[in-house]
C-alpha cells in the first residue's frame, strides 16, 4: 500500500509552480493537464506547431518523475513501432519480444494525427485497459500508465483525423494558443525552454502520484452534484440535436477530472464550479453537430441550471 504523502497541497502546488516556470502565461492549461493526470485519464494538445505542445509533455514528465519516451508519428509509423516486435534469438532458437516505446509510464505521442488510422490504432488497447496484446500474449504496461498526444489543426497539410473511438480515449483535450505579450518578450529574453527542461527536477515520484490519484476518488461528491452532472450529460443527447451525445465513459471522465480539479483546490468536496472548470476539456473533442461543427460548452453550462 502506497502512503499518501504528509503534505499533498504543497506537492502539487510545486508541481505547478514548476510547470508554469517552463510554459509561460498558461496557467489554466497547465492546472487542466495536471487534473488529467491526477484523474487517470489521457491528455490530448491539440494546437499549431511551435507553441509549446511537445516541451510542455517532456516537463510533465520529468516534474512528475515519470519514465518517459517519445513516438514521433509519421504517415510511415507502424503499428510495431510503437508497441514493439519479436525477434528471432539464434542462440536459444526461439523468439524473444522486443517492447516498443509503449511500454513507460509516460508515452508521447507526437503529431498524432499525422499518423496512418493503422498506426494510431496500436493506442486503442494500451489507453483503454492499460496492456497490450501481441503474439497471443497480452503484456500488462506500467504503472501510472499516460499518454500526452499532440496534434496539429485539421486544416494542415498531411494530418489524418483522429476516429471517435480514440478521441473518447482522451480524457481531455487542451489547447495552449499564442502567449501574450509579456510572456513572448520573457521568451525572446530567456534561456530556450529545452535548456530550462534539463534543470527541471521531480517533484513528484510515481508512487506519490499513485496516491494522489486513489485520494482523487475519495472526493465527496453530493447526491446534488450527480443531479447536476447527469442533466449536463443528458441535455447533450436530447436536446442538443447533436449527431450523439455523450457517452457514459464521458460522464465518468468529468466527475473524475471534477474532482481531481477540487483536490487541486485543496476542497473535500466537488461542487458545480469545478464541473464547469474542467467541462470544456473534457466534452468538446467529443460533441459534434451533425454537419461537424464543433460544439461549445458553454452551451451546456447556460441551458443547465446549478441546483
Amino acid at each position: 500500500m502506497i502512503a499518501m504523502p504528509a503534505d499533498p497541497q504543497s506537492l502539487l502546488q510545486s508541481s505547478l509552480e514548476q510547470l508554469n516556470r517552463v510554459i509561460l502565461g498558461k496557467e489554466r492549461q497547465i492546472r487542466l493537464c495536471l487534473a488529467c493526470v491526477l484523474a487517470r485519464g489521457h491528455l490530448l494538445i491539440e494546437d499549431i506547431p511551435g507553441v509549446g505542445k511537445t516541451t510542455l509533455a517532456h516537463a510533465l514528465a520529468k516534474t512528475l518523475g515519470l519514465a518517459f519516451q517519445r513516438v514521433q508519428f509519421t504517415s510511415d509509423l507502424l503499428p510495431a513501432d510503437v508497441l514493439g516486435v519479436s525477434i528471432f534469438d539464434r542462440e536459444s532458437g526461439g523468439f524473444r519480444f522486443q517492447q516498443g516505446p509503449i511500454f513507460a509510464q509516460l508515452v508521447l505521442a507526437d503529431e498524432i494525427n499525422r499518423a496512418s488510422p493503422k498506426a494510431q490504432s496500436a493506442l486503442l488497447e494500451a489507453m483503454e485497459e492499460h496492456q497490450v496484446t501481441l503474439d497471443g500474449r497480452t503484456m500488462s504496461l506500467p504503472e501510472p500508465f499516460f499518454v500526452v498526444a499532440t496534434q496539429n489543426p485539421q486544416d494542415q497539410a498531411g494530418t489524418f483525423p483522429l476516429p471517435d473511438s480514440q478521441l473518447d480515449r482522451f480524457l481531455m483535450r487542451v489547447h495552449l494558443g499564442y502567449p501574450a505579450a509579456a510572456e513572448e518578450r520573457a521568451l525572446l529574453n530567456g534561456s530556450d525552454r529545452r535548456d530550462l527542461l534539463a534543470s527541471l527536477d521531480a517533484t513528484l515520484d510515481g508512487g506519490q502520484l499513485q496516491a494522489l490519484q486513489r485520494r482523487v476518488l475519495e472526493i465527496h461528491a453530493a447526491p446534488a452534484l450527480l443531479d447536476y452532472l447527469q442533466a449536463l450529460v443528458a441535455y447533450s443527447r436530447d436536446r442538443l440535436g447533436l449527431a450523439r451525445g455523450l457517452s457514459p465513459r464521458a460522464a465518468i471522465g468529468l466527475l473524475r477530472a471534477a474532482r481531481a480539479w477540487a483536490l487541486l483546490e485543496g476542497r473535500a468536496a466537488v461542487i458545480p464550479e469545478h464541473v464547469q472548470a474542467v467541462l470544456a476539456a473534457v466534452v468538446e473533442h467529443r460533441l459534434r453537430e451533425r454537419d461537424g461543427a464543433a460544439v461549445a460548452a458553454s452551451r451546456l453550462i447556460e441551458a443547465v441550471a446549478i441546483p
